[in-house]
């Protein structure tokens, strides 16, 4: 060690022991009591390891007092000051509290057999235990850090060797204060949500590892109860938590997968309800993981990978389904709809296959739509009818993720990233005038939190989310749709959204906007960071946009311009990165965007695109709107596809060309000599082709098949 007093012994000091301990226990000396701790015990447990959070790299620096988290690295000289945060974020010390590098330490312990790594994690601790109450921060820091303590108890203790050399007298002491932070998480468990489920978590995992302890019953029972009182409050009718994060989702699941886990491993029993909601929110988790096995990060939260929850759950509830998506189609079986709705938090979620025959997993298409509420607790964007859109192994259209809780202005930019990466804008949606879809305004901080370093304010929500409701869903087999639609009470705009998904091949995105009033409109489309530097724009016939992997296409129309601009993605908390954004704006009264999204694999597909006439039949006033016309090549040969949606207008009987069409929307494909190869519209649709002179039907499917 290299740093000045980083090997100083300073004993912690705790609260006197008050016979935490069962008989025989209460009598053993601080040797007995190691030793047997370190023996073998009819106890089952395992330790849960942050990969990021734990890498060598990380560990070693950590060893010459170098603490690195979120990218932010700041040095702590023996003993560190727990109670001050080196960091403008919040975030930074939070992580410095919940002790993942413990866990760390013990890997690198179990590795190489090291003495310096045992020295070292006593020594944090210890000079913790000597400053730092355990409700320090958050109930929920005090949660987390308990886990992880007891995590790297594992290596250490457990199952640790004499080359450990742990001093008898500190193991009493951490065996004391982890008594302490368990009580006191008891009488401090947050109200609801995801903090509070991870801290039932380490109640009960203390429970399972400490028998010993008189308490240890009693944590248990609390546990259980508590979590299966939490998962009925939290967990929406469709499975999905109810912040309607996708990632805090995946990390609530994995603390009560975790709690099962536990309880199977020791022969505890747990409530049935309590195994039906974990295979509800496991449902949610099977279909929102993209073919590449990343979940996309759907309001805060990162965007990385938890196929391992569904390799438990297909472990504990023999669910084939889940094996197959957690091996990614390696083993199991495939799940038998391609095509999920969740509607109580308003995500759709469809996929072209799941990887049958000779079609790889990895390259199926995937979308995932958000047409619901904000969400509880302050974990929502501003998004609603946004969507993220993958292929062929690769993100297309991506949501831009969180970046940052904290609120400080960039020095360098003058930027609140926490408002920019949270805001209606830095999503697939459509901004209208600038402003964000929910009212999000700063409100004055009267004391400054850890992460203040001169902030004095934060923005807040301080108005109703749109009312988001899903109009439409149709499956068939050669059309999905969905159509949307959201009221924001910040305007008076009234936008609507239409996905289409044709011959499970490519994308229309049909945007349409009403109001009373002219307003600034853009859609935006924002790219990952595989495009940034790799996407081009042309505008000579319409918009097209060539990036890797993903054509998008706009007819061309005059009032409508198209910038490719400079975006911002975040997959993990504290990095950012370039990336760039499609953005194609009007200004109006109302306006209409129609997008082509067509992913590719190989060579980039010739497309023309163009608009067509549709005019009303037997309205009293001239009502035309458009129709949208796609020539491409299908298996060689040439093809016409045209779609058709009679969005807000009130007719009932339209004339597209050559046909007289009745319904709402509708769309067709034709071959090179004009033939109707296929058409698809809702049930109680009519359609006519008139070209010989009479009213010759054709055809429609109009059933439902996912």
């Amino acid at each position: 060690m290299n740093l000045p007093d980083l090997c100083v012994d300073r004993p912690a000091t705790r609260p006197m022991e008050t016979s935490i301990w069962r008989a025989p226990f209460d009598t053993l000396d601080d040797g007995a009591l190691l030793a047997h701790f370190q023996s073998p015990r009819a106890v089952h447990y395992f330790p849960v390891v942050d990969a990021d959070e734990t890498r060598p790299e990380k560990i070693n620096a950590l060893m010459q007092g170098c603490f690195e988290f979120n990218g932010e690295t700041h040095t702590l000289y023996n003993p560190p000051d727990w109670l001050r945060n080196p960091s403008k974020d919040i975030e930074w010390h939070i992580l410095l509290h919940k002790f993942y590098y413990a866990v760390g330490l013990g890997l690198e312990f179990k590795r190489s057999g090291e003495t310096r790594y045992a020295q070292r994690w006593a020594e944090l601790l210890n000079s913790w235990m000597a400053s730092t109450p355990p409700g320090f921060i958050a109930a929920d820091v005090t949660g987390r850090r308990v886990q992880n303590w007891i995590y790297s108890y594992y290596f250490f203790v457990t199952h640790g060797t004499a080359a450990a050399a742990i001093e008898t007298a500190f193991h009493r002491r951490l065996l004391l204060c982890l008594h302490e932070q368990v009580e006191y998480l008891c009488n401090n468990l947050a109200p609801k949500r995801n903090h509070r489920t991870l801290e039932l978590c380490a109640i009960f995992l203390a429970g399972v590892v400490f028998p010993e302890m008189r308490s240890a019953a009693h944590w248990r029972e609390f546990a259980l109860d508590q979590t299966l009182d939490n998962l009925a409050r939290d967990l929406l009718g469709d499975g999905v938590h109810c912040e309607l994060s996708t990632d805090y989702h995946h990390l609530v699941l994995r603390n009560v997968l975790n709690v099962r886990r536990l309880a199977a491993m020791n022969s505890v029993s747990v409530p049935v309800a309590m195994d039906q909601a974990l295979q509800s929110a496991l449902e949610f988790s099977l279909h929102v993981h993209k073919p590449d096995g990343v979940v996309p990060s759907l309001s805060d939260g990162d965007s990385r990978s938890f196929l391992e929850l569904l390799q438990t759950g297909a472990e504990l509830y023999d669910r084939a389904d889940m094996l197959y998506v957690a091996t990614r189609g390696a083993q199991g079986s495939p799940p038998k709809p391609r095509v999920a709705h969740f509607l109580a938090s308003g995500y759709s979620i469809l996929r072209s296959h799941w990887g049958l025959g000779a079609a790889d997993f990895a390259d199926a298409q995937y979308l995932v739509f958000d047409c619901g509420p904000l969400g509880e607790g302050n974990h929502g964007h501003f998004d609603c009818l946004s969507f993220e859109l993958a292929a062929f192994g690769r993100s297309l259209i991506v949501d831009p993720g969180r970046y940052t809780y904290s609120e400080a202005v960039g020095e360098d930019d003058g930027v609140n990233w926490r408002v920019h990466f949270r805001g209606t804008a830095a999503h697939n949606t459509v901004c209208v005038d600038g402003r964000q879809q929910t009212r999000y305004i700063p409100k004055p901080v009267k004391q400054p939190a850890g992460d203040a370093h001169g902030v004095r304010g934060r923005h807040k929500i301080s108005g109703p989310a749109p009312e988001a409701r899903l109009l439409e869903r149709f499956h068939a087999a050669h059309l999905d749709l969905l159509h949307g639609q959201a009221r924001s009470h910040e305007y008076d705009a009234l936008h609507q959204r239409c996905i289409v998904f044709v011959d499970r091949s490519y994308w229309i995105v049909c945007d349409w906007l009403r109001a009373d009033s002219e307003h600034d409109y853009v859609l935006n489309f924002q790219l990952g960071a595989h495009a940034e530097r790799h996407t081009e724009l042309s505008q000579s016939d319409g918009l097209r946009m060539h990036s890797p992997g993903l054509l998008i296409a706009q007819p061309k129309r005059a009032r409508v311009r198209h910038t490719l601009g400079a975006g911002w993605v975040s997959c993990r908390y504290g990095d950012k990165q370039p990336a760039p954004t499609l953005r194609s704006s009007m200004t109006a009264r109302n306006a209409d965007f129609d997008t082509l999204l067509v992913p590719w694999q190989g060579v980039e597909p010739a497309i023309e695109l163009d608009d067509c006439v549709a005019e009303a039949v037997g309205c009293n006033t001239l009502t035309t709107t458009q129709a949208l016309q796609v020539r491409l090549s299908v298996d060689g040969e040439q093809v016409t596809d045209t779609w058709f949606h009679a969005r807000d207008a009130s007719a009932l009987q339209w004339r597209i060309g050559r046909y007289e069409f009745t319904g709402s929307w509708l769309h067709w494909r034709e071959s090179a000599d004009g033939r109707v190869l296929r058409a698809v519209s809702r049930p109680g649709a009519l359609l006519y082709d008139t070209s010989a002179g009479g009213r010759t039907s054709v055809l429609l499917d109009t059933a439902e098949a996912t």
